[in-house]
């Protein structure tokens, strides 16, 4: 469902900058025994196909939990939580407990995911799971999203137990199943398994942060405070058909064709919050007097200005950032090749502004496309708007701190609202505050491949990340 990496939303900074070192040629701070091990359980989670229907997705539960055991974690602390997703698709989803000797603060939540996307063999170079170490890079699907984050949250814990250090405050992590389809584990998580989720806030490795441009200039590090709420809807024409030899004036295919490019051209109100403002207010800063620069300075000064916010999203590393975006992404028509269709239906994919309701989308395309073309949600998942977390000034610090050591002092970190969705918008629901402060890192825009074919992580970005999150959970558990 998600994936979009932190890095998709920003761009280059000045061209008066000096160029960098290649950073995937920097050598980690990780040592080398830890790197053994942490490479030894990537492998194996890229390894299993955690697809939705496969079944797959408890051999990677039992996976993490074994690390987690393995430095003393007590099972009665390790619970695996079976679950339905999609009808029929079994899943599970892992809740380890990591108890301070000593709490005197409210427990801390790190999240993830354990499913990965659908990859066909036939369209990637190599086989998507089997894990691939190959010029600087980790390939396999679920490199970028996300297994690299459940691994490192997971490693950067064991290494802390196994180094002797004690939380003031109880750790608690939670890794769901079906966060790239429906959604269920986290909405249980935060609802009927509350009892083992409760926490101050959350901390989400489910959302890349520092990014390079091609000449490894330092792009910076966005920490989502928001998300865009997720709601596919169906737009379906009907029509009676009738032979292909006898055309009739109308057509199923062609009301439907006619509903999508009004679609392709609608734009919804710009709007804005204090994530998107925060982030394009760094833009600005990065672009100084350069056109966009001056279109997002425009855009802030009035966020109604809908002609430079269509500036601003001219721009394809700004898409989706100034408004609600809506997509056809499925076509399904007809019944034989030699019939005239009888129906016709578009899967469409809105990702909604935080605070807008997925009705009052519904009732705008329902509007745009006229009354005969149907508009109807997906009725197995119904989005819910959250509202944005406050950026808190300890999780600020920590990360700063984090992402600065291995990026130094030019890497910014500010905030912003991611486009995509993922299980924090879950918790965020439900009162837990959620930042994306994952320590992965990438080139932007060449590894921008969650989802997509041939997915990787520079093999220095998961060792980085295990640095990370050590730092981040020290800081904030401390």
């Amino acid at each position: 469902m998600k994936r979009l990496l932190a890095f998709v939303l920003v761009a280059a900074m000045s061209t008066g900058a000096v160029a960098a070192v290649d950073p995937r040629t920097v050598p980690t701070q990780l040592p080398p025994a830890w790197q053994a091990k942490t490479r030894a359980v990537f492998k194996e989670a890229i390894e299993i196909p955690s697809v939705h229907n496969r079944g797959q997705v408890p051999r990677v539960a039992k996976l993490l939990a074994d690390q987690f055991r393995a430095v003393g974690i007590p099972d009665s602390d390790i619970h695996f939580m079976p679950y339905e997703a999609l009808p029929g698709d079994q899943t599970e989803a892992l809740i380890v407990h990591w108890r301070s000797p000593h709490a005197t603060k409210k427990p801390m939540l790190s999240l993830g995911h354990m499913d990965v996307v659908e990859a066909k063999r036939e369209d990637w170079k190599f086989d998507p799971f089997v894990f691939r170490e190959e010029g600087g890079y980790f390939y396999g699907r679920g490199t970028s999203d996300m297994k690299n984050g459940d691994v490192a949250t997971t490693m950067a814990t064991v290494k802390l137990i196994s180094e002797g250090f004690k939380p003031d405050r109880d750790v608690i992590f939670f890794y769901s199943g079906d966060e790239e389809t429906r959604g269920v584990g986290a909405t249980l998580g935060s609802t009927r398994w509350r009892n083992l989720t409760d926490a101050e806030f959350g901390l989400n490795a489910d959302g890349g942060c520092a990014t390079y441009d091609r000449s490894f200039k330092p792009l910076g590090c966005g920490i989502s405070t928001a998300e865009k709420t997720f709601q596919t809807y169906f737009f379906t024409t009907h029509n009676p058909g009738g032979h292909s030899s006898r055309p009739r004036p109308d057509n199923a295919i062609y009301d439907l064709a006619d509903a999508l490019e009004k679609l392709r051209t609608h734009r919804f109100q710009p709007m804005i919050n204090a994530a998107s403002r925060g982030y394009f207010e760094e833009r600005a800063r990065q672009e100084g007097n350069s056109p966009l620069g001056q279109q997002i300075r425009a855009w802030l000064a009035n966020p109604n200005d809908g002609a430079a916010a269509d500036a601003i999203e001219a721009n394809p590393l700004e898409v989706g950032l100034t408004r609600t975006r809506c997509v056809a992404t499925m076509l399904q028509a007809g019944h034989a090749d030699n019939a005239l269709p009888q129906s016709a239906q578009a899967t469409v994919n809105c990702r909604i502004m935080p605070g807008v309701e997925p009705k009052a989308v519904q009732a705008e395309l329902q509007q745009m496309v006229g009354p005969n073309v149907e508009v109807i949600p997906d009725p197995n998942y119904v989005g819910v708007p959250t509202p944005a977390s406050p950026l808190r000034p300890d999780v600020l610090k920590a990360v700063t701190a984090a992402i600065q050591r291995f990026h130094g002092p030019q890497m910014d970190v500010f905030p912003m609202m991611q486009t995509g969705a993922s299980d924090g918008s879950f918790f965020r629901a439900q009162g837990i505050p959620v930042y994306d402060v994952d320590g992965g890192w990438g080139i932007s825009p060449d590894d921008e491949r969650a989802h997509g074919l041939d997915e990787r992580l520079p093999v220095r970005a998961l060792y980085d990340d295990v640095l990370h999150w050590e730092m981040a959970i020290k800081a904030l558990a401390s």
